[in-house]
């Protein structure tokens, strides 16, 4: 296994729309056993192939509080939301040290298949909920701060722009 690098917004590679995951094979579950330890090394509830520079239709995610609960999700598809929404605050790996609030749905039903292949139907609420709708903006190439106001995504993006001249110029050094 191995920790993956995570793209940082505004790359613009986070913006791809992912295709669907053609075969599940030993790539795909390399990839699945890569990306949960980048998640679990980050700190993260969720994370999408298009983050990690794979424009295929896969997430993972563990919302539990022990992180002991992946879930592998390939190939989603949305059956059903709720007519309910919330309003939460929201971070997101790709957008580190940030967060903003977002409105999602308050429960919703995907149906998806895991890395055996295997179809599954899942209807999420809270945490789980968001994480999923969160992860699934990914894989259309939307990332969480494209829900907040023109002056606070500049400002993330202004921030995130000067850090990684920083990094880079102390790399050089």
């Amino acid at each position: 296994m191995s920790i993956l690098n995570i793209l940082t917004y505004p790359d613009p590679r986070l913006n791809k729309v992912a295709k669907p995951v053609a075969q599940i094979d030993a790539r795909i579950r390399t990839l699945v056993a890569d990306m949960l330890e980048t998640m679990y090394d980050a700190k993260g509830v969720g994370l999408a192939a298009t983050q990690v520079d794979e424009h295929e239709r896969l997430l993972v995610m563990d919302v539990s509080e022990e992180r002991n609960e992946p879930l592998v999700v390939i190939n989603p598809r949305v059956v059903w939301t709720s007519d309910d929404v919330v309003l939460g605050d929201e971070g997101c790996l790709s957008v580190p040290g940030f967060s903003g609030d977002v409105e999602r749905y308050a429960e919703i039903h995907i149906e998806y298949e895991n890395e055996l292949g295997d179809t599954h139907k899942l209807e999420a609420t809270e945490l789980l909920a968001v994480c999923v709708q969160h992860e699934m903006d990914h894989l259309i190439g939307k990332v969480y701060v494209e829900y907040l106001s023109p002056l606070k995504r500049g400002r993330i993006k202004t921030k995130l722009i000067k850090e990684a001249k920083e990094a880079l110029k102390d790399n050089e050094s």
